[in-house]
């Protein structure tokens, strides 16, 4: 048998009744997105908003970086005088790997950890943590000044007035 683009050649309609029939918008629902939220609703995104953006001035901007690559590069990086190379192995400042714009440098724990690594950051997932002690390395994390001068003179004793007369 034929196919029916074939079949259907010489036919005025090509089997869509009359020449009044398929006529218009309203053969095919509406123009553009009518119906979207009625008969169209399963071929359009969901209306409406949801949720919230947190404004720039309260996100920091986070990188991450793998232990992994810090384990692979230590050498190279200790060449370049990016790293320092310690008696027990390296010690690599993350935070100066990264761009400036960053606000944020997290380690994550991807890969092995071969050499024994100090690795400065600002914050390390708990897998990065394990590896890096496991491999006979540390994790630290630099104390915020800002913070901590804060802290200091909030709470600070008052030296209360004699009243003794």
């Amino acid at each position: 048998m034929t196919d029916k683009s074939k079949r259907q050649r010489g036919s005025r309609t090509h089997g869509g009744g009359s020449q009044k029939n398929r006529r218009g918008a309203g053969h095919r629902g509406g123009r553009g997105a009518a119906g979207r939220d009625k008969h169209e609703h399963h071929n359009h995104p969901p209306l409406g908003k949801y949720g919230f953006d947190r404004p720039e001035s309260v996100t920091d901007e986070v990188a991450t970086v793998e232990v992994r690559e810090l384990d692979e590069d230590a050498p190279v990086l200790a060449a370049d005088g990016l790293a320092e190379e310690t008696d027990e192995g390296y010690r690599i400042d993350a935070r100066e790997l990264i761009d400036a714009r960053v606000d944020r440098v997290k380690v994550l724990g991807g890969g092995q950890v071969r050499h024994e690594l100090t690795i400065v950051a600002d914050d390390f997932s708990e897998s990065a943590r394990d590896q890096l002690a496991a491999a006979g390395g540390e994790a630290v994390e630099p104390e915020d000044t800002e913070t901590d001068t804060a802290t200091e003179t909030d709470t600070a004793p008052e030296t209360e007035p004699d009243t003794e007369t």
